[in-house]
C-alpha cells in the first residue's frame, strides 16, 4: 500500500511540473535594461508638468510655460544625449503647418514633433523602428489652451519613456535605425503622428514596426479598485486597414485574420519583454485600441505600417482629461504625485528590450511561403535570406489555431523545411536569427507553388 501511495504521489508530482523553459539573455541588452532609471523618469515627468500646460495650441514664445517651452526643453535634452553618444544621435524638429479643422484646431497652426534619430550601422539595412509618446496635454475642454494641464500620465509618462530610451540606447550601436519621437497634437487629432506617418509613406521608409507609449504611468483603477503594477496592455490591429480586396481574399482563404504584421509584432513584444523584464506580464489585447478610442499608432496603421500601443492595465479616469480640482474630497487631474514611477521604469525597460533585440537582429526572411503544390498532411515552408546581413539561421514558429501566441520555435539553418504537422491544424511563421540569438520580426507565410 505504501508503495502504491508513493507511485501515486510521484505521478501527481510529475504531471504538475511544467516543461523547463531556457531563457537566453544578451548581457548587453540586460545591462541597458538595468540602466533605465526611475529617478530620471520621474524628473522628466515633473519637468514636463512644470510648463503649466502643454496644450498643442498654448504659448509658443515663453521660455517657461506652454508647448513652445516644453518642446524646446525636450530637444535640448535629446541634444545632451547626442553629445554623450558622440554625436550619433541626430536631433531635429519635425515642423509642419496644421490647417484649421473647424474643430480642435480653430486656425492654422505651426506644430513640431521632436525627433532623435539613431542611424543604423549597417548601410545595407534600411529597417526603421519608431517609438513615441505625445508631449501635448489637455484638461476637460479639448480646446482650453490656458488652464493648468499637467498631463503627468497622459502623456508625460510616455514622453519620459521615450527620452529615457534615447538616453540609454544612444550609447550603443544597432544594425537598424531607431527614431525616438515626442509627438505633438495627439489630443487635437493625432496630427503629429499623422504628419510623420504620411511622410514615411511618401518617402518610402521601411518602417518595420512602430510603438506608441500612451498613458503608461498609473497602476490604480479608481472604478474597479484594482491595483496592478505588473501588467501592460499591448493593442494591435487584426485586419489591416490598408488591406486590398485581393489581400482580403487571401486572408480569408488561409485563415490569417489574427496574423497581421501588427499582431505578429505584439507577440514578439510579449516574448522578448518577458525575457528581460522581471515581474512583467504583457497582455495582448486583440483590437487596434481601447473601445472606440485611438492613439498615435493609429496614424501609422492607416499608412500600412505595423503599429502597436502600450498602455497601463487600469486607467484612472479621475486623472485623465480632467481639470485640476477637488470635489467631495476626491482629487481630479493628472498630477505627478499620482504617477507610479517604478511602473513607468518597467514599461521603459519593456520598450528597450524589444527595440534593442529587434534592431540588433538581422532583417526578416523574404518570400516566406507554404508549398501547396501537393496535398499532404506534412507542411513544407520555404523562404529566401534577407538582402542585408545573412542570418546565422531561422526559427520556424508554430502554434495551435486557438493559441494567442507562438508555442514552439524550431531552429533551422536551411531555407526549406518539411514538418510532420498539418497546415490545416496549425499556424506557422518564420523569423531570422543571428549567432547571438537576436530574432527578426515574424513573417506569416503565403501559399506558394
Amino acid at each position: 500500500m505504501k508503495y502504491i501511495k508513493l507511485l501515486l504521489l510521484l505521478f501527481v508530482t510529475n504531471i504538475c511540473f511544467a516543461q523547463t523553459a531556457i531563457i537566453k539573455q544578451d548581457i548587453n541588452i540586460k545591462n541597458m535594461v538595468n540602466d533605465v532609471s526611475a529617478k530620471n523618469v520621474e524628473a522628466t515627468v515633473r519637468k514636463l508638468v512644470s510648463f503649466g500646460t502643454r496644450h498643442t495650441l498654448s504659448d509658443t514664445t515663453s521660455k517657461t510655460t506652454g508647448i513652445g517651452a516644453a518642446r524646446n526643453w525636450i530637444k535640448s535634452e535629446f541634444e545632451k544625449y547626442s553629445t554623450e553618444s558622440g554625436g550619433r544621435l541626430k536631433v531635429s524638429f519635425d515642423t509642419f503647418i496644421q490647417p484649421a479643422d473647424g474643430n480642435r484646431v480653430p486656425k492654422d497652426a505651426t506644430l513640431k514633433n521632436v525627433l532623435a534619430t539613431l542611424p543604423g550601422t549597417d548601410p545595407t539595412d534600411d529597417r526603421i523602428f519608431i517609438v513615441s509618446g505625445h508631449y501635448d496635454s489637455r484638461v476637460s475642454q479639448a480646446n482650453d489652451a490656458v488652464s493648468k494641464a499637467p498631463g503627468a500620465v497622459d502623456d508625460a509618462s510616455g514622453t519620459a519613456t521615450v527620452m529615457e530610451l534615447a538616453r540609454v540606447m544612444s550609447k550603443q550601436k544597432y544594425s537598424a535605425t531607431i527614431i525616438f519621437m515626442a509627438a505633438v497634437g495627439e489630443e487635437q487629432g493625432l496630427y503629429g503622428a499623422t504628419h510623420l506617418a504620411k511622410k514615411a509613406k511618401a518617402e518610402g521608409w521601411n518602417v518595420v514596426a512602430m510603438i506608441t507609449n500612451d498613458i503608461v504611468g498609473n497602476t490604480y483603477g479608481e472604478q474597479t479598485d484594482l491595483k496592478d503594477n505588473r501588467s501592460v496592455r499591448v493593442f494591435s490591429e487584426g485586419v489591416p486597414v490598408t488591406e486590398t480586396k485581393q489581400e482580403g481574399g487571401l486572408r480569408i482563404a488561409v485563415g490569417g485574420e489574427n496574423d497581421s504584421p501588427a499582431r505578429e509584432f505584439a507577440r514578439y513584444v510579449k516574448e522578448v519583454a518577458e525575457r528581460y523584464v522581471d515581474q512583467l506580464e504583457v497582455k495582448l489585447i486583440y483590437r487596434r485600441d481601447r473601445y472606440l478610442r485611438g492613439g498615435d499608432h493609429t496614424a501609422f496603421s492607416q499608412e500600412g505600417f505595423a503599429a502597436v500601443r502600450f498602455t497601463e492595465m487600469n486607467e484612472n479616469f479621475n486623472r485623465q482629461h480632467q481639470d485640476v480640482r477637488v470635489e467631495k474630497g476626491v482629487d481630479y487631474g493628472d498630477m505627478p504625485d499620482f504617477a507610479d514611477y517604478n511602473y513607468i521604469q518597467k514599461v521603459c525597460r519593456m520598450n528597450l528590450s524589444v527595440l534593442a533585440n529587434i534592431a540588433k537582429a538581422p532583417a526578416a526572411p523574404v518570400n516566406v511561403g507554404i508549398v501547396t503544390s501537393d496535398l499532404t498532411n506534412n507542411t513544407t515552408l520555404k523562404w529566401e535570406a534577407p538582402k542585408s546581413a545573412k542570418p546565422a539561421g531561422y526559427y520556424i514558429l508554430m502554434r495551435e489555431t486557438t493559441s494567442p501566441y507562438w508555442e514552439k520555435k524550431i531552429y533551422v539553418t536551411e531555407n526549406q523545411v518539411t514538418l510532420p504537422y498539418s497546415k490545416d491544424n496549425y499556424f506557422f511563421a518564420v523569423q531570422s536569427v543571428d549567432a547571438e540569438g537576436h530574432e527578426s520580426s515574424i513573417v506569416f507565410p503565403k501559399p506558394v507553388r
